[in-house]
């Protein structure tokens, strides 16, 4: 599944490819933001690790594998 994590004061979010089922990522994610002094961490598919300081997380998206992206102009 992808992740994008929106951090404050940075224009840019961080993607990021993680494997699990949705509702553990999620879990872990909450428990990580539950406190200001907590560190989210999370490790991407190549297995490197990255940590983010909670206090700065503006927001986390998940996307779950196999959701459709759509790409032009065609209705919905």
């Amino acid at each position: 599944m992808e992740i994008r994590i929106g951090v404050v004061h940075t224009p840019k979010e961080i993607n990021l490819e993680v494997e699990g089922s949705v509702e553990d990522v999620k879990q872990s994610i909450a428990r990580a933001l539950a406190t200001d002094d907590g560190v989210l961490w999370l490790t991407d598919k190549q297995g490197r690790e990255i940590g983010i300081p909670a206090d700065r997380v503006a927001y986390v998206e998940v996307e779950p594998e196999g959701a459709s992206k759509r790409v032009g102009f065609a209705r919905s």
